[in-house]
């Protein structure tokens, strides 16, 4: 069993005086009182790979005794100030719950206790008039030790400000307002492992990278790879979860890094980057089977529900659903299997290298207005390609095909503008939005292709079970005429995106 929280929260330098030296918050925003709790003695073991993976990425596995939480505790940032908390049970090891959420990030490496911090903690709650707790100031005495034989020892205090959940985070400025007028300040480690790692000699040695010249295609095309691939990893424990839209933030992340690494072949070896290449292809293939289900359960029901009543012949709807159950069930179950490969863990581990060890090069150090321009304007002329072959497709197959690949294509530069961005500035932005214009027209027409095929498979199973299939006929009839009306349109938005001037600022 476990559960889970989002945890917002700051950490300061503790005041001098302790207790006394904090600032009376009653007044500040909806704090109506201050009430005062504790001491409590708190007791955490810290878990993490034995070079620091968790660490590395922010996170941290504790096992904690003392306080109303006792348990095992996995915190995982969310951005900011936020984090996700996710508590489980009091056990000797690790819970393989626990363990299942942070293996994007340990990548299946053993975890194993790193320091063991113990803190003397007083709490001040701050209540409003009705005497809900809106947040808690903990005052803290802190004493960690080195879980390896012969290490240090260290010691501090430290303040944290936590809101209780649902309070807006406004709260936390006034509170901070109110700290920095008695000359309390942040903390300058974001966490008490990271404090302690670092103070008792714990911490792991950083692996030295090559050098990137700032303002390089090589730093350039290295951030946009790290940020997707921090992406991929944080996604993880959403799509573990099944939580709404994860699938597809992670599937476009795979793609994101594909077409990344598709587009600046001249920055970073394509010896090292294509078997990388290779393996998103295959875990996007993996997540676009539960995405792709979702989807078209999502339109074909939007679709029912515009009909009016006399056009719905027959158990439409009940029929909707089982479709969806019977093929969700499927596709979740294969998207977690495929988490759990040991293929997956090696494509984190190969995206780990790749940014630790880039292999960079020659182009990685010329002037970016070359090399990453040049790079764009190639997927253009893909897409251009593309496009010219399938506006010259008569209707059917073929036609929907060549589409399909003319919205690949208009991904590709989408993407490939998004990395050159921070370098070209707005010419190489606006080209970007004209092809996503052409990939989103694209993305409806593919949609309908794909939603007639499913609908003309409803429709035979409701005739074989003899019930009506006038229902599924309109809607299939529906789909086929916005398609069509899709394909209509796309000449118009293809000008906008093949408008010369676009691309002269980019040397056309």
């Amino acid at each position: 069993m476990t559960q889970s929280k989002r945890e917002i929260e700051r950490k300061y330098e503790p005041p001098s005086g302790g207790v006394a030296g904090l600032p009376d918050l009653t007044g500040v925003g909806p704090v109506a009182s201050v009430t005062t709790a504790g001491p409590e003695e708190l007791d955490a073991v810290y878990h993490d790979t034995e070079d620091l993976r968790l660490a590395g990425a922010s996170a941290t596995l504790r096992r904690r005794t003392g306080g109303p939480d006792s348990g095992w505790h996995l915190k995982l940032p969310l951005g900011g100030d936020t984090r996700e908390e996710v508590w489980a049970p009091l056990s000797d090891e690790v819970p393989e719950s626990l363990r299942e959420l942070a293996l994007s990030r340990t990548r299946g490496a053993e975890l194993r206790p790193v320091v063991r911090i113990r803190s003397t903690r007083t709490v001040r709650q701050l209540r409003d008039a009705e005497g809900r707790v809106l947040a808690e100031l903990s005052l803290d005495e802190v004493r960690a030790d080195a879980a390896a034989s012969g290490g240090g020892r260290a010691e501090w205090g430290e303040l944290e400000v936590e809101l209780a959940e649902g309070v807006h985070a406004g709260l936390l400025d006034a509170v901070e307002k109110k700290l920095r007028k008695r000359g309390i300040v942040r903390a300058d480690s974001p966490s008490k492992l990271v404090r302690a790692l670092r103070e008792t000699g714990a911490e792991a040695g950083a692996e030295r990278c090559p050098e990137v010249v700032a303002g390089s295609p090589g730093a350039y095309v290295l951030a946009y790879v790290r940020e997707q691939a921090g992406r991929l990893v944080s996604l993880d424990p959403a799509v573990r979860g099944d939580l709404p839209d994860a699938v597809h933030r992670m599937r476009v992340t795979c793609r994101r890094l594909r077409g990344c690494l598709r587009s600046y072949r001249s920055v970073l070896d394509r010896r090292v980057t294509d078997p990388v290449r290779a393996e998103l292809r295959w875990l996007a293939g993996e997540l676009g089977v539960a995405r792709d289900q979702e989807v078209l359960g999502e339109r074909i029901g939007a679709a029912l529900a515009r009909l009016p009543d006399e056009l719905v012949l027959g158990p439409v709807a009940a029929r909707l659903r089982v479709w969806e159950v019977s093929h969700g069930g499927e596709v979740r179950s294969r998207t977690r299997e495929a988490l759990a490969t040991s293929r997956y863990l090696r494509l984190l581990d190969a995206l780990d290298a790749l940014v630790r060890q880039p292999p960079l090069r020659a182009g990685a150090a010329r002037k970016p207005a070359r090399t990453m321009a040049r790079a764009v304007l190639k997927e253009y002329g893909r897409l251009a390609g593309r496009m010219e072959l399938a506006l010259a497709q008569p209707a059917g197959r073929s036609r929907e095909t060549a589409l399909h690949e003319a919205r690949k294509a208009a991904k590709k530069l989408r993407y490939a503008a998004e990395v050159a961005r921070p370098a070209l500035g707005k010419p190489v932005a606006r080209l970007g939005e004209r092809a996503k214009a052409v990939q989103l027209l694209l993305g409806e027409h593919q949609d309908a292709v794909v939603a007639q095929d499913t609908l003309r498979e409803l429709a035979v199973a409701a005739h074989g079970a003899g019930e009506s299939a006038f229902t599924w006929g309109l809607l299939h009839g529906l789909e086929r005429a916005g398609a069509e009306a899709r394909h209509r349109e796309l000449p118009e938005v293809w000008r906008a995106a093949a408008d010369p001037a676009l691309r002269a600022p980019l040397g056309h």
